[in-house]
């Protein structure tokens, strides 16, 4: 009996020590992009080294691209290529089209190892899309282009012009117009082959999938949520995605969301805020189990500061001014 308590707390000092160290690893991260940011390369390079150490060396694919990039521009090569050939020799990364162009890594392209490095990510990406279906994954990915290339231009053309502006009602009806025609073409793939994963039409295509259905109307997204939750349990399309989807839809049939996705925005006051949200307390931990980073990360980006207490204080008064604005 004393050796199974022993057990039990060590396995307990276990999880909490690996706790800690994911929790230094994210913060280590954050501050070494935050130095790419503010072009101290050299010094972001040396946080991210300073995130992998913290977590047993261990880094993932995105971190150690984005190290790479800060030791190239801080003109240290063999660091830099040290990242590339971990990412493509143990971590299989296959984007061959990213790297080519990304000018971070401009300084790297006369070094001979550079055509290694391109060499085995391109075997990589052969190796991935073996079975893909191309003709397909070029239609997917052009929906892709189409569909972020006018949500990319809303910011611009709001600062220019003003949100109510002539110009951005006509971007929203073309955005309106381009969403109907490729909703035609996504329905009838998953009605005819189901929601297909990044195994046959890669990892844009399949997001494709997930972003026509996500800006469609209410009733062609409860048509299929279904699939898109056993598409989650079968790995073929992304546990955050879903999340976003099933917030969307809760919160268009009055309900509160689960994962604070959904932010709205005051029309009298021009101030964005969180969507009615369930059980506020425990976000971050329902944000987490489906790959989804802190919710005041998140909010940050339309300048917002997340205070779970004030929130809750708030929730009924934002409800019913929401429920008076739907009548």
């Amino acid at each position: 009996m004393r050796t199974s308590i022993t057990i039990v707390l060590s396995l307990f000092v276990s999880m909490a020590v690996i706790a800690q160290d994911e929790a230094r690893y994210e913060e280590l991260i954050k501050t070494a992009f935050a130095l790419y940011e503010q072009k101290d390369y050299k010094g972001s390079a040396e946080t991210y080294s300073k995130a992998f150490e913290a977590n047993g060396w261990k880094g993932y694919q995105g971190d150690r691209y984005n190290a790479a990039c800060s030791w190239a521009l801080a003109g240290m090569a063999d660091s830099a290529f040290f990242q590339l050939n971990r990412i493509a020799e143990k971590m299989n990364y296959t984007n061959l089209g990213h790297i080519s162009k990304d000018s971070d890594l401009n300084s790297l392209h006369t070094d001979k190892r550079w055509g290694e490095v391109i060499g085995l990510i391109k075997a990589n990406k052969d190796r991935a899309e073996a079975n893909y279906d191309k003709p397909l994954v070029a239609l997917l990915d052009s929906i892709h282009n189409e569909d972020q290339g006018l949500r990319q231009q809303i910011g611009e053309v709001e600062a220019q012009y003003g949100r109510d502006s002539r110009e951005m009602k006509e971007l929203w009806r073309e955005m309106a117009r381009k969403d109907s025609m490729n909703l035609i073409v996504v329905e009838r793939i998953l009605n005819e082959r189901g929601w297909l994963g990044p195994d046959v039409v890669g990892p844009t295509g399949s997001s494709t999938l997930f972003l026509v259905i996500q800006h469609a109307n209410l009733a062609t997204q409860e048509k299929y949520l279904p699939m898109m939750r056993e598409a989650v349990t079968n790995g073929k399309a992304k546990g955050s995605h879903l999340a976003l989807l099933e917030d969307r839809v809760l919160i268009r049939n009055g309900k509160r969301q689960l994962y604070g996705s959904q932010i709205g925005l005051h029309k009298e006051t021009g101030e964005h805020y969180v969507s009615p949200l369930e059980d506020p307390d425990h976000v971050d931990e329902r944000r987490a189990s489906v790959g989804l980073g802190p919710l005041a990360d998140y909010i940050n980006r339309w300048k917002m500061k997340w205070d779970v207490e004030t929130y809750k204080k708030e929730l009924p008064a934002l409800e019913e001014r929401i429920k008076s604005a739907r009548q």
